[in-house]
């Protein structure tokens, strides 16, 4: 999709794929199981007991209960299980924005209402915004959610044990149930803490979405987790069973194969990603001195913010750089005037990308 979706003369700098070669443990796998005609539907705790261990190894978490699990075909499906089993139609799901635009297109297609609490002009949670966002969902009698995204798409903020229990207070304060989709969780910035939100005090009834998806590059073979906080089991025991036939089985051996074998292939990854942070900040600098950029903590994707430009910028470098990068705009209030762009390529294309930018504006 990435390479495929404009013009050949347009550099993508877009969607959240990576160029990367596949880690060779996730290749092994996956060719191993074609080899031996093993394409049948998933079973097993094999992908959650991958994802326990890397947890515990990786965040020092111990609170993954495999027994609080179920596997989904994707994060964003999973995400929308997990509201349906907390809210119902008709009822507010809260979201900071700006915010990933599925986030909107999926809550909306399945009758519920997006309401926003906008990030702070530092791009983080706005807890006194929250706060009286979570006041409103929930007046009168009906339920309400709060789809934390954490990291955070498209900011890569991440998120502090610190922010996330007064989330957790807010949540329990005014009744609303938090889902939290983690699923850049493994892509963090050196010396930067990834904090799960179910093991934060008063998480325990929230409910999680993670996947290899991301850090692995691995969009094309769908799988992922629903987890379920202690206070949430019972919640996640309803989940109708049906659910579990929508993820591919090569996608949960190429998961399972990533948490358990692929780590030193991600801590490769995480310093070429460290290095192309610092490598745009730093062409942005010298070339687009009037975009701002705040290098993230997580994830491959970089926040540009475009005010300078009085069209949609994306629209600009589209058109006068051949440069494709994502619209601000989709990504709700906040968004105006921003570009998303993955920096998770080669330093020569993200060279070659600012170059375009910049003759664009020229």
């Amino acid at each position: 999709m990435k390479w495929r979706t404009y013009p050949d003369d347009v550099l993508p700098l877009w969607v959240a794929e990576m160029d990367v070669p596949l880690a060779e443990p996730i290749v092994r796998a996956v060719t191993d199981a074609l080899a031996l005609g093993d394409t049948g539907y998933p079973a097993g705790t094999g992908y959650a007991e991958a994802l326990a261990a890397f947890a515990d190894k990786r965040w020092g978490w111990d609170g993954l209960a495999v027994e609080r699990t179920a596997i989904v075909p994707d994060v964003m499906l999973g995400v929308v299980e997990m509201l349906k089993l907390v809210t119902g139609p008709g009822d507010p799901v809260v979201v900071n924005s700006p915010v990933y635009p599925p986030f909107y297109q999926f809550v909306e297609h399945m009758d519920r209402q997006v309401v926003e609490a906008p990030l702070g002009a530092d791009l983080r949670i706005d807890l006194d915004t929250l706060d009286e966002t979570f006041r409103r969902a929930v007046t009168g009698t009906r339920r309400a959610a709060f789809l934390l995204c954490s990291p955070h798409n498209p900011t890569g903020t991440v998120h502090t044990a610190e922010e996330l229990s007064a989330v957790a207070a807010l949540a329990d304060r005014h009744g609303v149930r938090v889902v939290a989709d983690e699923i850049h969780a493994p892509l963090t910035a050196e010396g930067v803490e990834f904090v799960p939100y179910l093991s934060v005090p008063g998480g325990e009834d929230g409910l999680s979405l993670m996947s290899a998806s991301k850090a692995w590059n691995l969009a094309g073979l769908k799988a992922a987790l629903a987890i379920a906080g202690p206070a949430a089991a019972a919640d996640l025991a309803r989940l109708p069973e049906e659910v579990s036939h929508g993820p591919s089985h090569l996608g949960v051996i190429a998961h399972t194969a990533a948490l358990r074998d692929g780590t030193a292939w991600l801590d490769a990854l995480l310093t070429g990603l460290d290095d192309n942070r610092r490598l745009l900040a730093n062409l942005l600098a010298e070339h687009l001195p009037t975009i701002t950029y705040r290098p993230g903590e997580a994830t491959y994707l970089a926040w540009l913010d475009c005010h300078a430009l009085d069209e949609d910028p994306a629209d600009v470098f589209l058109r006068r750089g051949r440069v494709a990068l994502n619209s601000g705009l989709p990504f709700g209030t906040g968004g105006a005037g921003h570009v998303r762009l993955n920096l998770a390529t080669s330093p020569e294309l993200i060279a070659e990308g600012v170059r375009r930018m910049a003759a664009a504006l020229g």
